[in-house]
């Protein structure tokens, strides 16, 4: 809308764009490769925006439009790549129609305390469609953000204080965070065919206060994921050291026995309906998927392959990784 206005939309048309707002990763390509890309974006964008400047709009303005582009890249890349290697370590390593033995992903309530009961293949499917979810949410975090705001400032819906079991919150509908969503996942549901579990979105209620609280818990979802990524594509550095390799063979007999441990148990009951107060909010609604993972979090040092993550580097869910 901002270049719309001052007649300078057709930047975003140039040749160059992809170059001028792509994300580049620190050293990937080798020091000296990875400075030649860097020179080589910055005089595209000196190119583009010089060729776009007018009475309209200025250079530098020019420059913040293509470098906000450059941050939704690399949230991106931040952010969405996790779930992608979730949804190819889930497609990879289990397939829905044949169960290896001591690989079942099918629960039942109380089993590890889950509160849904799904066959194999059809917990394969649920996480498989709340993967997708997450990242088509993640894919729209920019505008669902914007959206947010515009919600949490609308006077038409004011907010009150309401003890909500999670403390006094800002309970405040969300229209316009919930219309889309709504529309985020009815495009999920399309492309998955059929639907597994329950379509209800919390928004303005108990559970999910406000449009605020909305994106602080989708902006969780790389918490959760990104350490057990880390964890299992560790696991195979690891099995170049003697001592580690020790420990794999003898505690999971292999490294893809190790990776497959870690795996079954969070696609098991990372989405099992576990973790609310009650039974009444516990379930498979879309944000229970989320609530179900978090509980997952909670109770990682109790499970056989924790040592697994802390020989990754991990440090915890809310910290950083070891160098």
């Amino acid at each position: 809308m901002f270049l719309k206005e001052r007649k300078a939309l057709g930047i975003l048309e140039e040749e160059g764009i992809v170059l001028a707002t792509k994300e580049i990763f620190d050293g990937s390509q080798g020091r000296y490769n990875t400075q030649l890309e860097i020179k080589d974006k910055q005089k595209t964008i000196k190119r583009l925006c010089k060729k776009y400047e007018s009475h309209l709009i200025k250079t530098d303005e020019l420059e913040y439009c293509l470098y906000s582009i450059t941050d939704n890249n690399s949230f991106l890349n931040s952010n969405a790549l996790p779930i992608e290697k979730m949804i190819n370590f889930l497609t990879t390593f289990f397939k829905p129609n044949d169960v290896e033995e001591g690989y079942d992903l099918s629960i039942n309530p109380g089993d590890g305390g889950a509160r849904l009961s799904h066959s194999h293949e059809t917990q394969y499917n649920y996480v498989l469609q709340s993967l997708l979810l997450w990242k088509e949410i993640i894919d729209n975090m920019f505008m669902l953000w914007s959206l947010a705001e515009d919600d949490l400032l609308n006077s038409t819906y004011p907010h009150k204080l309401s003890d909500t079991g999670q403390g006094f919150q800002r309970v405040q509908p969300c229209p316009q965070v919930n219309r889309v969503m709504h529309a985020i996942l009815a495009n999920t549901q399309k492309s998955v065919g059929s639907w597994i579990g329950s379509s209800t979105i919390h928004l303005g209620d108990h559970n999910v206060p406000n449009a605020l609280m909305f994106i602080d818990k989708y902006t969780q979802v790389p918490r959760i994921l990104v350490p057990i990524v880390t964890a299992v594509e560790g696991i195979t550095p690891l099995m170049g050291d003697t001592s580690s390799k020790t420990y794999i063979e003898a505690a999971f007999g292999s490294e893809r026995e190790a990776k497959k441990a870690i795996l079954v148990d969070f696609f098991r009951h990372g989405f099992d309906g576990s973790g609310a107060d009650n039974f009444y909010d516990a379930g498979s609604c879309i944000d229970g998927r989320l609530t179900s993972a978090w509980n997952w979090c909670s109770q990682l040092q109790q499970k056989k392959y924790a040592p697994l993550f802390l020989l990754t580097g991990f440090m915890g869910f809310d910290g950083d990784f070891q160098k």
